[in-house]
């Protein structure tokens, strides 16, 4: 490869990463004058890579969207990256790209290095799926990449939203991440209105769009988006007080039962009590429920009728006659 080639590959893999770069910067990581920047920008022109140029005393550089997708430059990790994002997208929560999906799988797995096949075979035989059916709310792929695009360029959006009362807003904000949790996809934001941040289920986001105004990075309260998103969702679902007693020693329990030292209080070699907090008491119950010792709720009492309810259930599953017999 000639030192122009491999230049103009770098230069289109700098260009790839940003939205805009100036051209002093691309000229110091490339490591050349500002003028054989601006003759690369027009080989790659040449090549129907729509390289657009802002005016000014220094000038900068975007790459925009063509008529036709020109080749991606992609590095070893991002190859791997996006061959495993689109194995997961072939079955996953974004309503109708699985299709695309694979089709895009097919033609990146036949240019894919053989050193990096054996890297995503090796990830992906390494990792089970809970698999199951399609359950829960589509995310529409359109809502992804607006709210992703305005995220990476610190663009202000606006964008109508239900809560869940189904009751709509309008909403005016800076997005900062996007996050996945399961078959979940959230926004975390800014929300310039209410000068606070929050976290908005994007399967309840409908049409978003860019305003043009750029918005400086805020620090968010929390140590990523991710952390933000499991606060959030932590304290929108508050904790209930458990009390159990377990008909088993402390020391049994916990072999059987994941629960903290300070939750348990002994009361002989063959009880103790577990005071817990629970963010799901169906979970809870159905955690005991397979504890394969005896045990009594004395708190809440909602967990009580819950279990009542489950094992009336279980009881006409299996066919118990004094469950069907008219009451």
């Amino acid at each position: 490869m000639t030192e122009t080639a491999a230049r103009l590959l770098q230069l289109l893999s700098l260009l790839q990463t940003r939205r805009e770069w100036t051209g002093p910067e691309l000229a110091e990581r490339l490591g050349v004058t500002v003028r054989t920047v601006r003759r690369d920008v027009e080989r790659l022109r040449e090549l129907e890579y729509p390289v657009h140029a802002s005016l000014g005393a220094v000038g900068g550089y975007r790459l925009e969207a063509g008529t036709a997708l020109p080749p991606l430059l992609l590095d070893d990790e991002e190859a791997v990256a996006i061959t495993l994002g689109l194995r997961s997208a072939a079955q996953g929560s974004v309503a109708g790209i699985e299709e695309s999906a694979a089709r895009a799988l097919v033609k990146l797995q036949q240019v894919l290095p053989s050193r990096l096949r054996g890297r995503v075979d090796a990830i992906d035989s390494a990792t089970v799926s809970l698999g199951g059916p399609g359950t829960g709310p589509r995310v529409d792929p359109q809502t992804l990449v607006v709210l992703a695009a305005a995220a990476r360029d610190g663009e202000r959006i606006r964008f109508r939203y239900r809560d869940k009362g189904d009751a709509e807003s309008k909403r005016f904000a800076e997005p900062h991440s996007l996050v996945s949790a399961g078959r979940r996809w959230y926004l975390v934001a800014w929300d310039v209105d209410r000068a606070d941040w929050r976290t908005f289920r994007l399967d309840r986001v409908e049409a978003p769009f860019p305003t043009g105004v750029r918005c400086a990075p805020r620090e968010l309260p929390a140590a990523d988006a991710a952390a933000f998103v499991t606060a959030q969702l932590a304290h929108s679902r508050p904790a209930r007080r458990v009390v159990i007693l377990v008909h088993a020693s402390a020391e049994q329990l916990a072999e059987i039962f994941r629960v903290r030292p300070e939750e348990v209080e002994p009361i002989d070699d063959r009880s103790c009590l577990i005071r817990t907090s629970a963010d799901s008491l169906e979970w809870t119950a159905l955690r005991i429920a397979h504890l394969g010792v005896e045990f009594e709720v004395r708190e809440p009492p909602e967990m009580q009728t819950m279990l009542r309810d489950l094992g009336a259930k279980l009881l006409r599953a299996a066919g118990d006659p004094q469950e069907d017999a008219p009451k």
